[in-house]
């Protein structure tokens, strides 16, 4: 696997409102936050560019809600925007894509030359997977850093409930097998960016 020199980390709504178990119910992957943070970390190590995400979302109950101490990025994220020597955005959306918040990631990724892109953070099934199915119809090369999102149970139609692992397989097996982008993990990543 090679990771161009300006390869794209789009980290997606890595926020606070996401802690509320109460309201999403059990989630997968614990490491996950440590592989967000590991990747961001090698992205501003190597002077790749980052991109930040918030979901800003307009139902008044969500835990993601502007205004609301939910809707922040988590404080390890936080903590690491504008830490980088390279180009840094910040996105914010009420959609589920990040193609389709503000400013327009698309303008800038196609401004800068950018055609790789790696996503990590949450949800895999919901926001990730919406951004890579996009990026992929969209002619980018688009890689999923798999054990770098977390998603939640979930219920779907006829009754039909899926654990969050069962629905993150399911997402990452609809990406990887439908050819919208490779799904890989965190360590694969950070070995192609030495």
């Amino acid at each position: 696997m090679e990771i161009a020199e300006n390869a794209a980390l789009v980290v997606v709504d890595v926020q606070k409102g996401f802690d509320e178990a109460g309201f999403w119910g059990p989630r997968n992957n614990p490491g996950a936050d440590d592989n967000i943070a590991a990747l961001v970390d090698v992205w501003q190590a190597t002077g790749r560019p980052v991109v930040f995400v918030r979901h800003d979302s307009p139902k008044p109950q969500s835990p993601l809600r502007p205004e609301y101490e939910g809707n922040d990025l988590k404080e390890y994220v936080q903590e690491r925007r504008g830490k980088g020597t390279g180009l840094e955005l910040f996105v914010t959306k009420t959609v589920n894509s990040a193609f389709l918040g503000t400013p327009d990631l698309g303008a800038w990724l196609a401004e800068n030359g950018i055609s790789q892109f790696v996503l990590a953070g949450i949800q895999t099934n919901m926001c990730v997977e919406t951004t890579a199915r996009m990026g992929g119809n969209l002619g980018y090369d688009v890689l999923v850093a798999y054990d770098a999102t977390y998603t939640f149970d979930l219920e779907g139609p006829f009754g039909w409930r899926r654990s969050a692992d069962e629905v993150a397989q399911a997402s990452a097996v609809s990406l990887h097998g439908g050819g919208f982008a490779r799904v890989v993990t965190t360590k694969e990543i950070v070995d192609a960016t030495a």
